[in-house]
């Protein structure tokens, strides 16, 4: 018989994680909160009996941060519990990344019955939809009643809410709102278990029973999914939509965040952001000005450079884009075609290759030249840190790298070995929550784990390092800082004009002076400055053969590099000329 528990609360949360679990969930990060209680206990339960993996963070902004790069990791959707009020609306710079990148994660957010609601009760707020466009859907459940009759209705709104998360044409975000009733903890009488493992069945007399119980309906035989996507359903993709390219004519590729690997485009010269797939034909993107393209075909989502910009732009390139979903990257609206694969009849023409190749190879050396040039008399800069990283890093190494600078340092500096896991929130491109994206992926995703951020990003999710002594560490994660006192990417923007300097420092440049050292020692985290000489011998040696520890592992680490941006502009505009210069 099914087994029963003593208030319909504790019923529908049980019932929840056994349908999460069932749909594949294997973690699931959770914040403390009263009324997200029913979810809190019965994902402990589901641990507890090995069902899934528990991760509790006391931050929410860190939490759904560290949901997102589960999910990234894993590749997997993953839910983020918290309770109501504002603990909901710190989830949403999270919720906005996903929904820019296309990562599945829930929102499971507790909330008040109806009736309590626009009442003044305490820790009340109009939560439902609070996330506006940046969910893919929101799903209510309203409290619970008779988990026998609802049962359905709850397992079919978890299903929903998964299917539309990991949809193929668009994948993202989803908000599920549960309202709570107390009370919200299970009775004296109610057992430790969790659907779908070893529940022992009860009759209404026995000990948990009697007219006030609830019983828990098991889901599907076998552990199946209460609803599943069917192979030909509503959700499957549509017919693909081709496009023929010439690429007989001059043609560069631009791949960006989320790009795929396209067969009929390999041995096309492509200018390839951090993230996009290590092409075999790379194009420095310093080295763009120098070549004159007839037309641009666009895999992914390219947001870097401004020389990209400025060449999608141009009137006198066809350009295509390989996307035709909902969100497809056509900022300047040039593109003539968008499509979502290619047809291609006509080999690139050789000389072009060549033309390519070379454009590249001077670009990539006037990189390396002018910056050991800058360290014979200068400071290193984040250019020198991204470098050390480069090399460093190897292949089955996962790289995470923060917004701003850096991740325009690496595409500098690279490319990187074609084994290596690039990661990077550049759905939005905030600065915030990086430190745990890097965590989540880092205890998700096989390898090591390596993250570039510059100061602010770190200490923007310095709470991500606040782990508590029962959570799961990371076994082998190094946290790499590049730390010039402020925010450097501005000196290369319009803030930099030496018209400003009145004011930069103190709107633009924002030096903190943080003492990076004693907030990690804060955290129980190890700290160690170094150069970036030591940094890329220090990448590459085995990290942490001593593997795991028990309560603080030495398998998460920050590195901190102390660089300068006072000479920022002037480097940046030498490697823009000296990479197209002849000779």
């Amino acid at each position: 018989m099914n087994p029963t528990v003593s208030n319909p609360s504790t019923a529908q949360a049980r019932v929840l994680v056994d349908e999460l679990i069932r749909h594949g969930i294997t973690d699931v990060v959770l914040c403390p909160g009263s009324r997200s209680a029913p979810l809190a206990l019965a994902l402990a339960a589901a641990e507890r009996s090995g069902r899934l993996a528990l991760h509790v963070r006391i931050d929410e902004r860190a939490a759904g941060f560290t949901a997102l790069g589960l999910a990234l990791g894993s590749r997997r959707p993953v839910p983020v519990v918290v309770t109501s009020g504002t603990a909901v609306a710190n989830l949403h710079p999270a919720m906005v990344e996903a929904a820019h990148s296309g990562v599945p994660i829930l929102a499971l957010t507790a909330n008040r019955p109806p009736e309590l609601r626009g009442t003044g009760a305490n820790q009340t707020i109009d939560q439902v939809g609070l996330f506006g466009p940046h969910a893919r859907a929101v799903v209510e459940l309203g409290a619970a009643g008779d988990p026998e009759s609802e049962h359905r209705h709850w397992r079919s709104a978890i299903g929903r809410a998964i299917l539309t998360a990991t949809a193929a044409a668009d994948p993202g975000p989803v908000q599920v709102d549960i309202a709570f009733r107390e009370p919200l903890v299970p009775g004296e009488g109610d057992e430790d278990f969790t659907l779908g493992g070893d529940a022992p069945g009860y009759d209404d007399d026995e000990v948990g029973g009697g007219p006030e119980a609830c019983r828990l309906p098991e889901g599907r035989a076998d552990g199946r999914p209460w609803v599943q996507r069917a192979g030909a359903g509503v959700d499957s993709a549509p017919a693909d939509s081709a496009v023929a390219v010439d690429l007989t004519r001059p043609t560069l590729v631009v791949s960006g965040v989320g790009a795929a690997p396209v067969s009929g485009l390999v041995a096309v010269p492509t200018v390839a952001e951090p993230g996009a797939p290590v092409p075999l034909h790379p194009v420095h993107p310093l080295a763009i000005p120098a070549l004159r393209p007839e037309q641009v075909v666009v895999t992914g989502r390219p947001t870097l450079h401004r020389a990209v910009t400025r060449l999608l732009a141009d009137p006198d390139v066809d350009l295509v884009i390989l996307d035709a979903g909902p969100r497809s990257p056509n900022p300047t609206g040039s593109a003539a075609e968008l499509a979502d694969s290619v047809l291609t009849g006509w080999g690139v023409d050789p000389e072009w290759t060549e033309t390519t190749a070379r454009a590249d190879a001077r670009a990539r050396a006037a990189v390396d030249r002018l910056l050991d040039r800058h360290l014979e008399t200068g400071a290193p800069t984040g250019l020198h840190v991204a470098r050390a990283v480069a090399r460093g890093v190897r292949a089955g190494d996962n790289l995470v790298v923060g917004a701003s600078n850096a991740v325009r340092d690496l595409s500098f500096v690279g490319p990187l070995d074609p084994d290596v896991a690039m990661f990077a929130n550049r759905g939005a491109s905030g600065i915030d929550g990086t430190v745990s994206t890097a965590i989540g992926v880092a205890l998700s995703a096989p390898g090591r784990t390596v993250a570039l951020l510059g100061d602010l990003t770190f200490l923007h999710d310095v709470s991500g390092l606040l782990l508590g002594p029962r959570e799961r560490h990371p076994d082998d994660l190094t946290i790499v800082v590049a730390d010039d006192d402020g925010g450097g990417i501005f000196s290369l923007l319009e803030q930099g004009d030496p018209r400003l300097a009145a004011d930069f420092e103190r709107v633009f440049g924002t030096p903190h002076g943080a003492d990076l050292g004693a907030l990690c020692a804060g955290a129980g985290v190890p700290f160690t400055d170094i150069d970036p000489a030591g940094l890329e011998a220090l990448l590459a040696q085995p990290a942490f053969p001593n593997g795991h520890r028990d309560v603080v592992p030495e398998g998460l680490r920050v590195v901190r590099v102390a660089t300068d941006r006072q000479g920022l502009r002037d480097l940046h505009a030498a490697l823009r000329s000296e990479a197209v210069a002849d000779g």
